[in-house]
């Protein structure tokens, strides 16, 4: 591989690609063809889109739980908008609903879920069910009628502030350090290892730059602060365990998070090759990246579903002590409540979930990751055009 940025090749899937000319004079462009600024918005695109798709799945998942596993005031539970878990606490008080819980709390006539703007925390309606749901489609009817078509996207606007940086960190992290990684090791072709390791610690980053505004997130729920008292969260969640104490969730998550990272990218990278082999575009199609997407996800999911019992059992464990004020004596470790699992359920109880994880899993990874490359894929169009113009 040459040396000069007029000649630099990129491995694209299988493909070698050619970046020169104004490119190479600006310098303006990374070997994906698009500037890091590009990346950024491709991402944080695709996270919208992907949030806007999947938000309703969750919603909808949570209200049958609820119908058939009431939750107490209290009780803490996950929400998912397709990018993250964010752990949420149930309020569920009874009596008067305000607006601020509810954009339709007159209309509200059954067990179901509603955010507070000001801190995302979901509250069950603790009211007698004027009607029940009897599956997921009936419940999508249900709620629009009831509650408009907004209240499926319940929760989603503060769980975004997050998910969004989480993401582009993430994507746009992974992209460079592949890439880099190409270019030192003057690899040429598809190479499982370079795109593990560089998924890994891309996940690293972004998940230990998030985790303490989680955790904060989490503080201001169970002191029932709002953002105007962020400074707040902060000096309450340092003073009670130290700022050590901002990445108590870390391990868990990462433990599932970085292996996840590792297997999707390996598998995604190599049907991308795959897919570019027998196609005579430089770049992967919607389909090919939705198809591709879909499968590393599902692959990833299963594989490291154990590690995802753990997190959920671990994160929820945690939340409780915080937002009962309570904290454990000796903090269970990762270990013993592995043993705990088994001894409870043996290997059945570490695959608990897998379906409702593949359904969750497998469209989010889809969407995104489409998302992302058609966002790329039009940048790169945009700039060779612009390239060519100037000559």
């Amino acid at each position: 591989m040459t040396t000069e940025v007029s000649q630099e090749e990129e491995e694209v899937g299988g493909g070698l690609r050619r970046h020169g000319g104004a490119a190479g004079k600006k310098g303006s462009l990374n070997v994906n063809g698009i500037t890091p600024l590009q990346q950024i918005f491709s991402s944080c695109s695709g996270a919208l889109v992907t949030s806007i798709f999947v938000t309703p799945l969750d919603v909808v998942k949570i209200r049958l739980q609820s119908q058939h596993a009431p939750l107490h005031k209290g009780q803490c539970f996950l929400y998912c908008n397709g990018l993250m878990d964010h752990l949420c606490t149930c309020t569920a008080e009874g009596g008067a609903f305000p607006e601020k819980w509810h954009r339709h709390a007159d209309r509200v006539k059954f067990s179901g879920t509603s955010v507070c703007t000001d801190c995302s925390k979901i509250r069950l309606l603790d009211v007698e069910p004027a009607f029940r749901f009897v599956g997921t489609a009936d419940a999508f009817a249900k709620i629009v009628r009831s509650e408009g078509i907004g209240s499926l996207w319940s929760g989603l606007p503060p769980t975004l502030v997050m998910a969004v940086p989480a993401t582009m960190i993430y994507f746009t992290l992974y992209d460079n350090l592949r890439d880099c990684m190409y270019r030192h090791f003057r690899v040429q072709q598809y190479n499982p290892l370079v795109v593990m390791t560089a998924g890994s610690l891309a996940r690293v980053i972004a998940v230990s730059v998030i985790s303490p505004l989680e955790l904060v997130r989490t503080k201001m729920q169970s002191e029932q602060l709002s953002y105007k008292q962020l400074n707040s969260a902060v000096k309450s969640a340092i003073d009670s365990g130290g700022i050590a104490s901002l990445w108590r969730g870390l391990p868990p998550t990462l433990l599932r998070d970085v292996p996840f990272s590792a297997l999707y990218w390996a598998s995604y990278e190599y049907l991308k090759a795959l897919f570019l082999r027998n196609s005579s575009s430089a770049d992967p199609t919607f389909s090919m990246s939705f198809t591709a997407g879909a499968v590393s996800g599902t692959m990833a999911a299963v594989l490291t579903l154990p590690f995802d019992v753990i997190k959920t059992h671990r994160q929820i464990e945690l939340g409780q002590q915080e937002f009962s004020h309570v904290r454990a004596k000796h903090e269970v470790t990762t270990k013993a409540l592995l043993k705990r699992l088994y001894a409870r359920g043996g290997v059945r109880s570490l695959f608990a979930g897998i379906v409702p994880r593949i359904v969750k899993v497998a469209p989010a990874c889809a969407i995104m990751i489409s998302s992302y490359e058609v966002g790329k894929h039009f940048f790169r169009t945009r700039n060779t055009r612009h390239e060519e113009a100037a000559f």
